[in-house]
């Protein structure tokens, strides 16, 4: 709830009537893509293709 009021600054009857899958929608709408979805940055990928190169 406070995620979805709070932070996203929904009205409590639309926060109430969103799915789950809606409210992860507007979370990657404010925040992009975390967890196990998010791309790694560039930055780390050179260092995992550096320190494995094959």
């Amino acid at each position: 709830m406070e995620i979805g009021l709070g932070v996203l600054g929904l009205a409590p009857l639309v926060f109430w009537s969103l799915t789950p899958r809606e409210l992860q929608a507007a979370l990657r709408g404010k925040f992009g893509a975390i967890g196990r979805h998010a791309a790694p940055a560039r930055e780390d990928l050179d260092a995992l293709m550096q320190r494995y190169p094959d």
